[in-house]
C-alpha cells in the first residue's frame, strides 16, 4: 500500500517544514488570519474551489471529479492555545503566549498533505470537501461554521476528522464506535452576599463561605446522583474572592468544567450543579447567578462510518496497527458538533508514541510528532479514494 502513495512519502520534507512553520506563528481561536490565509492559497493553487469566512477564519476547498457521486468531509482544526511554549526547539513559537500546544498544526499539515495528493491524482469520482476549522480550543469553532451554514453550503453523506494523540502507539489508528469524548460544559457561579467587616460577621452574608459550601455540596453530584456505569467530572478549578484578611466578602466566584459521556447525563448534571448551587446559596441568605458560557455535546461516532474507516486503516495498516474498540477519553472536542448536525462520520486517534518522555497535548513540552503526517495524509488520501469510488 506505500508504494501507491509514494508522492506523499516524497513529500514528507516538504509539509514537515509546512507544519514547523505553522508552529512558528501560532494563532489562537477565530484569529487563524495567517494560517488560513496559507491554507486557502495552497488548496487554490492546486484546483480546489476555496470558500473561506466561515466562522470568521474558516477555510473549505472543495474539489471536484467526474459526474455525480457521493461527498466527502474531511476536516482539521487550525488553532493554537494561550499558553508557553517551553519545548527548546528551533521551530519554537515566535509569539509569547501563543503555542501549537495540542498538534493543530500537524493537522492542517497533514489535511493538506493529502490535499495534494488528492488534487495530482483525482482518483476518485465525487465531491470532496476539505474543512479547516477555527476555534477547536475555544470548543465552539465547529458550531460557528455549522451557523454560518456549513453542511447547507458543503453538504456531506460522511465526515471524518482525527487527532494526534501521545501515550498511543505511533502510527497505530485507534477507533470507537458511539460515545468517544465527552461533553464539555463551562460555568461560572457568581455568588452575592452582604460584605462587611471581618470582626462582625453577624451584619453579614459571607459569599466566601457560601461558596466553599457550594463546592464541597458539588462533590456529591457523580457520587450519589449519576449512576457508578456512567462516567462524569464536576471539577471547580477556580474560587476568586477577596483579598484582604480583615474583609467579609460581598461575592465570590467559581469557574466549572463538567463533563459527561452520555447527552443524558449532561443535562443531570447541568440541573443538578443549578439546583445545589441556588439551594445552598439560599440557606445562607444569598443569591447566586449562573452564566453558561459554552458547552459542546458528546463526539458520538456513527457505527456505519466508523466500520467503514476501520476497514480503510486495515488495508492501509494491517490488523496489528488499528484498535477497533479505543477506551474514550473525558477530553472534548467540538467536532461533536458536526457529527450532531451530520451523524454519517466517526472521528479517531492517531497515535503519536508512548514513550515515556513524550509530553501529552497541553503540557508546555509537548511538539507534534512529525513523522504523523505521511500515515493521517495516506489514511485520508484512501479514505476518500475508497468512499468516493
Amino acid at each position: 500500500m506505500s508504494g501507491k502513495f509514494q508522492h506523499i512519502i516524497n513529500n514528507q520534507a516538504l509539509f514537515t517544514a509546512l507544519r514547523r512553520d505553522l508552529h512558528q506563528h501560532p494563532e489562537i481561536g477565530l484569529e487563524e488570519l495567517r494560517t488560513s490565509s496559507i491554507v486557502a492559497d495552497k488548496l487554490r493553487s492546486w484546483g480546489y474551489q476555496v470558500h473561506r469566512g466561515m466562522a470568521k477564519t474558516g477555510v473549505v476547498g472543495t474539489l471536484k471529479v467526474g459526474h455525480g457521486g457521493k461527498t466527502l468531509g474531511l476536516r482539521a482544526d487550525m488553532d493554537a492555545l494561550p499558553m508557553q511554549e517551553q519545548t527548546g526547539k528551533s521551530w519554537s513559537s515566535r509569539t509569547a503566549g501563543k503555542f501549537h500546544g495540542c498538534g493543530h498544526d500537524g493537522h492542517t499539515a497533514t489535511l493538506l498533505c493529502a490535499a495534494e495528493y488528492l488534487a495530482k491524482t483525482q482518483n476518485f469520482r465525487g465531491t470532496l470537501h476539505l474543512i479547516f476549522q477555527p476555534g477547536e480550543e475555544l470548543l465552539y469553532g465547529g458550531k460557528l461554521m455549522l451557523e454560518d451554514g456549513l453542511f447547507q453550503q458543503f453538504p456531506c453523506d460522511a465526515i471524518y476528522a482525527l487527532h494526534n494523540m501521545p501515550g498511543l502507539k505511533k502510527g497505530h489508528f485507534y477507533f470507537k464506535t458511539g460515545a468517544m469524548m465527552a461533553s464539555s460544559d463551562t460555568l461560572h457561579i457568581e455568588v452575592s452576599g452582604k460584605g462587611g467587616h471581618g470582626a462582625f460577621p453577624e451584619k453579614s452574608v459571607d459569599a466566601t463561605l457560601v461558596a466553599c459550601q457550594i463546592v464541597l455540596a458539588l462533590q456529591t453530584v457523580v457520587s450519589r446522583n449519576v449512576s457508578p456505569f456512567s462516567p462524569a467530572v464536576v471539577t471547580v478549578g477556580s474560587l476568586c474572592s477577596g483579598e484582604a484578611p480583615n474583609i467579609i466578602n460581598a461575592s465570590a466566584m467559581l469557574k466549572l468544567s463538567v463533563r459527561a459521556l452520555d447527552n443524558k447525563v449532561r443535562q443531570q448534571l447541568l440541573k443538578r450543579i443549578g439546583d445545589i448551587a441556588h439551594g445552598q446559596a439560599q440557606s445562607f441568605g444569598a443569591k447566586v447567578n449562573i452564566d453558561h458560557i459554552n458547552g459542546s455535546p458528546v463526539l458520538i461516532n456513527d457505527p456505519a462510518a466508523t466500520e467503514f474507516a476501520i476497514n480503510v486503516a486495515r488495508e492501509l495498516v494491517g490488523e496489528s496497527r488499528v484498535c477497533t474498540n479505543t477506551a474514550p477519553v473525558m477530553g472534548s472536542e467540538d467536532f461533536a458538533f458536526m457529527l450532531t448536525e451530520n451523524p454519517h462520520g466517526s472521528y479517531l486517534f492517531l497515535g503519536a508514541g508512548d514513550e515515556p518522555e513524550r509530553c501529552m497535548v497541553h503540557h508546555p513540552g509537548y511538539d507534534f510528532n512529525d513523522e504523523l503526517i505521511v500515515p493521517g495524509a495516506m489514511f485520508f488520501s484512501h479514505l476518500a479514494e475508497r468512499f468516493l469510488n
